[in-house]
């Protein structure tokens, strides 16, 4: 039986180990656009909602730039990086605008903050898929009445991203994103499968058929490709949403994204 995540050393006894620290400008911002659209009035209707990010990585960059693009969203929301590495930690302080911005050290227990939405990014690669399952729990169970977890994958520059919405009952969405221009096929983006379905993209999973019938719905679309990978794509995702339950509309294919149910892909 694989072990749980060990507790980090210190007084905080952060949940956790440790990521890479990999991070660059604009990362995230394909998953940020998302959370400004999904959680537009969760955010913009809250009195005071906090928004933490966990696990920002050597650079507090990509913590500032949530802040700023849900910032517009309601001036009274706050933001709070987390991260387990103490250099890292202080890296953030140097950023931090409290307290509208701060930075501390905290992993999965999210150091006794219960945020409204929580983003955790390119944090759950290194564990077991069940180790991940025992940390959504973990994460959901410390969001506050109604908050929501948005954990994912993307490649380091960002144009390929894939993501898992949850709140206290579980998954709920799934979304691929990505820069249709940078892909082959849509089946490009199985490598940056969130860690709870990487693993299954494998015949006889649904993933595994999601992807299939994208890939064929992007070969279907050829005629598009004179026109630009995006037209491609919106065409490949229109032909998907016939036979698949798509949760988002055009605006959202044009920006190289689809969304579906969790048990569309659920394991």
């Amino acid at each position: 039986m694989a072990r749980a995540p060990r507790l980090a050393a210190g007084r905080a006894r952060a949940l956790g180990l440790p990521t890479r620290g990999t991070t660059n400008p604009n990362r995230l911002r394909r998953v940020d656009r998302w959370l400004a659209h999904a959680y537009r009035d969760l955010l913009a209707e809250a009195a005071d909602p906090l928004v933490v990010d966990l696990g920002y990585g050597s650079s507090p960059v990509t913590t500032v730039e949530l802040a700023d693009r849900l910032r517009p969203l309601n001036p009274a929301l706050r933001v709070l990086g987390l991260e387990l590495d103490a250099d890292r930690v202080a890296a953030g302080e140097a950023a931090a605008d409290p307290p509208r911005l701060e930075f501390r050290r905290g992993g999965f227990e999210l150091a006794g903050r219960r945020p409204l939405l929580l983003r955790a990014f390119n944090v759950l690669r290194q564990y077991t898929e069940e180790q991940a399952t025992g940390a959504w729990a973990t994460m959901t169970g410390r969001l506050a009445p109604g908050g929501v977890l948005v954990e994912g994958t993307c490649d380091e520059i960002g144009r390929r991203c894939s993501w898992v919405a949850l709140d206290a009952a579980g998954p709920r969405t799934f979304t691929l994103s990505c820069l249709p221009g940078d892909l082959e096929a849509p089946g490009d983006l199985a490598e940056r499968l969130p860690k709870a379905l990487i693993h299954r993209n494998v015949p006889g999973e649904r993933v595994h058929a999601l992807l299939a019938e994208l890939d064929g719905c992007w070969a279907t679309a050829a005629a598009f490709a004179p026109f630009g990978p995006r037209a491609r794509w919106v065409e490949a995702v229109r032909l998907l949403a016939a036979r698949w339950p798509v949760l988002d509309d055009r605006k959202r294919w044009r920006l190289g994204e689809v969304t579906v149910p969790w048990e569309s892909v659920r394991p």
